[in-house]
């Protein structure tokens, strides 16, 4: 098995176009065509945890926050981020990072946070837009179902809960083939009317070379007519956040316990509890300020992040509680996330999960 094995099948789950613009969520160092002799999962990734990796014979790491986010311009260790890249080279360990395309799936970072609280009804907080694409083409009656297969199966047609989504409409297409064409249907020279039904369906943007391979292969016309168009609809599944509920309202004391206990607090910094009971949760992996304003739109009684600022506290404005568990302890478990989506997928490899602690934030 090689290391980009690995890559392919996270980034099947996380594609990395659904990472934010800051951010740098790809293959670090490291030879993508390399045997994998051995992969070790981190939340961070530090010089601590490649020794780690090189006890351990791992020659992957993957780590949920990128080493490197901004371009190095000096390989001379004068930071712990250029010891650790020079490290993992001279070692020869590749390092891999799924950071906030994890975060924006719907089955990644925050998912895994309502799960561990028990929340039900959960959806995206902050749904992306931009993201998705229309695909138009047309084809003759008779292979609209053969067509349509081989769309669904290259992921055109989700909405939600639901799939094999698809609008048709009949009609007729006209066309003449020249002395060079080989057409499937009429002659040489000559005009054709042929019927033909209009399929039209959305799919996930960075799936288009794939959809359009599918389309050009199941079609039975040697010229295909279709049109792409780029959507501004949101993606249900795919942003910033979740918000779900409990499943009944529990004193406000009783959830900060069981957040305590969920995820080993030593401590929450919060707001004022100005209510006695919740059950809407709102939750975000990391440093989630900038969503507050989502949480109290969507009514959330609670919300559950990280990395608040002082004067960013006061914007609660008693509608919310802010919940402020610390960004380490918000996304350790993600360890545990991405070890068994790998465990899912390969049976039979080397897999470990980094016992280094790399909170960099400690409490007395």
């Amino acid at each position: 098995m090689r290391i980009n094995d690995i890559i392919g099948a996270l980034n099947q789950w996380a594609p990395p176009s659904y990472q934010e613009s800051y951010d740098n969520a790809r293959l670090i160092t490291g030879n993508p065509e390399q045997e994998l002799r051995g992969l070790l999962v981190s939340l961070d990734c530090t010089e601590e945890v490649v020794q780690e990796a090189i006890a351990k014979g791992a020659n992957l790491i993957v780590s949920h926050h990128p080493i490197v986010f901004k371009g190095l311009k000096t390989f001379i260790g004068k930071n712990y981020v250029e010891r650790t890249v020079i490290k993992a080279i001279k070692n020869d360990i590749a390092i891999f990072s799924i950071h906030t395309n994890l975060d924006n799936v719907n089955t990644g970072v925050n998912r895994m946070i309502c799960n561990r609280l028990g929340l039900i009804n959960c959806k995206t907080l902050a749904p992306k837009t931009g993201i998705l694409s229309k695909i138009v083409t047309f084809v003759p009656s008779k292979d609209t179902q053969k067509v349509l297969d081989a769309l669904y199966a290259a992921g055109v047609g989700h909405i939600g809960n639901y799939d094999e989504c698809s609008f048709q409409v009949k009609g007729t297409g006209t066309f003449r083939p020249n002395d060079q064409a080989n057409p499937a249907i009429g002659k040489h020279n000559k005009s054709e009317s042929v019927d033909e039904t209009r399929i039209e369906g959305i799919f996930p943007s960075h799936l288009k070379n794939k959809v359009i391979a599918a389309l050009n292969k199941a079609h039975p016309y040697e010229e295909v007519a279709y049109y792409l168009t780029s959507l501004e609809n949101e993606n249900q599944e795919v942003g910033s956040g979740m918000v779900g509920e409990l499943a009944s309202p529990i004193p406000t004391e009783s959830f900060m316990r069981l957040l305590k206990e969920q995820f080993n607090l030593k401590v929450i910094r919060h707001t004022h509890f100005h209510k006695t009971e919740v059950k809407k949760i709102a939750v975000c992996g990391g440093a989630g300020s900038f969503l507050l304003g989502h949480a109290k739109g969507a009514g959330a009684d609670v919300f559950v992040t990280a990395d608040f600022k002082y004067h960013e506290f006061f914007d609660a404005e008693e509608k919310i509680i802010i919940s402020d568990i610390g960004h380490y302890e918000s996304e350790v478990f993600t360890k545990e996330l991405i070890c068994n989506f790998l465990k899912e997928k390969f049976a039979n490899i080397a897999l470990n999960l980094s016992e280094v602690d790399t909170n960099p934030i400690k409490y007395f």
